[in-house]
C-alpha cells in the first residue's frame, strides 16, 4: 500500500497571515494536532503543530525555558524562542522545514519516516502540491483493515473503488471528507472518522454500495458534531 491508498484528503490548512486564534480554533474545531500552511498559489511553506503552540508565552513557556535556551543557544536561539511564543500569524510560528512524502511512498517508509523523526503525521505532495496527510492513526487504520482482510495488498481495483468513492463523496453537500479516511482491501471499504449523524453514517454506506466493485462495508465512524472550516 502506498501513501495515496490511506491519506486523509482534502486537507485542512490555512494561510501564512491566519492568526493564532484561527489556528487554534481551526484545530479545536476538527480535531486536528497539526495544521499545514499553504501560500495562494497552495503550496506547502510550513506546519502549525500543537507542539508550537504550548510555547506560547501565555502559558509562561518560555519563562520556564529561557535560562537554559540562553546556556545552550545565545541570542539567535532566545530570537527564535521569542518569536514562537510571541508571533500573533502563521508564518511566524510556523515550522518551515516540514517533512513531507510523495503519493506513491510505501507504507512502511512513511512508519520508518515518522518513527526516525519522531513526528506524527507527514503531508503528502504530488506534483509540489499538497494533496492529503497521512497520521499514525491512518497506518493503524490501515494495519486495521489488512488484519481484517486478506490479502493485504490493494489491487488496481481496490485503488479505483477508493478514488471514485471519494470522488462521489465529494460532490455531496452532507459529506465531509476532510474528517473522514477511508481504506479499501480487497473490495471491502473501510470508513474512519468523525461523522455528524447516523443519517450521515447511512449515506456513506449507500454511497459506497453505489460503487461497483465494492463487496462490503465495515464503518468504523463515531458521531460527532463537525464543522465545517473556511481555509
Amino acid at each position: 500500500m502506498h501513501a495515496v491508498d490511506i491519506m486523509t484528503s482534502p486537507v485542512i490548512t490555512a494561510g501564512p497571515n491566519a492568526t493564532v486564534l484561527e489556528i487554534v480554533k481551526l484545530m479545536l474545531d476538527n480535531r486536528i494536532s497539526a495544521l499545514p500552511i499553504v501560500n495562494r498559489d497552495g503550496m506547502l511553506i510550513g506546519l502549525v503543530s500543537e507542539g508550537d503552540l504550548i510555547r506560547r508565552s501565555e502559558i509562561g513557556a518560555r519563562d520556564y525555558k529561557s535560562w537554559w535556551l540562553s546556556a545552550i543557544g545565545g541570542s539567535i536561539t532566545l530570537a527564535e524562542e521569542f518569536v514562537k511564543s510571541h508571533g500573533i500569524k502563521a508564518n511566524e510560528i510556523m515550522t518551515e522545514d516540514v517533512i513531507s512524502v510523495s503519493q506513491d511512498t510505501r507504507l512502511w517508509e512513511i512508519a520508518a519516516t515518522l518513527e526516525k523523526k519522531k513526528i506524527k503525521r507527514v503531508p503528502v505532495m504530488k506534483e509540489g502540491k499538497l494533496v492529503g496527510i497521512v497520521s499514525r492513526a491512518n497506518l493503524l487504520q490501515a494495519l486495521a483493515a489488512q488484519q481484517e482482510n486478506r490479502p493485504a495488498q490493494p489491487s488496481a481495483t481496490d485503488r479505483g473503488i477508493r478514488e471514485a468513492l471519494l470522488a462521489s463523496l465529494e460532490k455531496e453537500p452532507w459529506s465531509d471528507t476532510s474528517h473522514l479516511n477511508v481504506v479499501v482491501i480487497d473490495g471491502v471499504v473501510h470508513y474512519w472518522g468523525l461523522v455528524a449523524s447516523k443519517a450521515q453514517s447511512k449515506a456513506l454506506t449507500v454511497a459506497a454500495e453505489n460503487i461497483p466493485g465494492v463487496k462490503e462495508i465495515v464503518d468504523h465512524t463515531h458521531t460527532g458534531v463537525t464543522l465545517f472550516a473556511v481555509t
